[in-house]
């Protein structure tokens, strides 16, 4: 059974392991203060959130995420799911599934007008997923990358 919650402060060195894989995945390669400062945003769960999703009782998933204010519903926030991950030996079994749905459901409590992710077209597997839980309305991103202060 897979059971979804908030990260706890044990939790750390598997969740840093699963954030790896997921930027290993991206080909990208991000400083340790970069992981430092996200999992003290994870701990203080008010700009930035991220659950867990454990499988058999052994970290095996993980999702940050977002609100923000968007125009097109001012009076209501949107939710960005921002990361989501699950270790190799476990996909296919709904742990993706089981992090959207707790995404989705701590949207809807907090009165979020959408929730909204990217993934990269190239990712076959996971769209799978997301063709089944949502719907793709054809936004293509773009991005200006930024010197990150020092």
């Amino acid at each position: 059974m897979i059971s979804v919650s908030k990260l706890l402060p044990s939790d750390r060195a598997v969740w840093e392991e699963l954030f790896r894989g997921y930027i290993d995945f991206y080909r990208r390669t991000e400083p340790d203060e970069m992981y430092e400062r996200a999992w003290r945003e994870f701990q203080a769960d008010s700009r930035m959130h991220a659950f867990g999703a454990r499988l058999d009782g052994r970290l095996v998933g993980i999702t940050h995420f977002l609100t923000h204010a968007s125009t097109s519903a001012p009076d209501t926030d949107v939710c960005y799911l921002q990361d989501l991950f699950t270790a190799s030996d476990v996909r296919g079994k709904g742990v993706g599934r089981a992090l959207i749905e707790a995404v989705t459901e701590w949207a809807r409590d907090r009165g979020c007008y959408r929730v909204y992710w990217n993934t990269h077209e190239s990712n076959a597997t996971a769209r799978r997923l997301y063709d089944k839980v949502a719907d793709h309305n054809g936004f293509i991103r773009y991005q200006i990358e930024l010197p990150r202060p020092s």
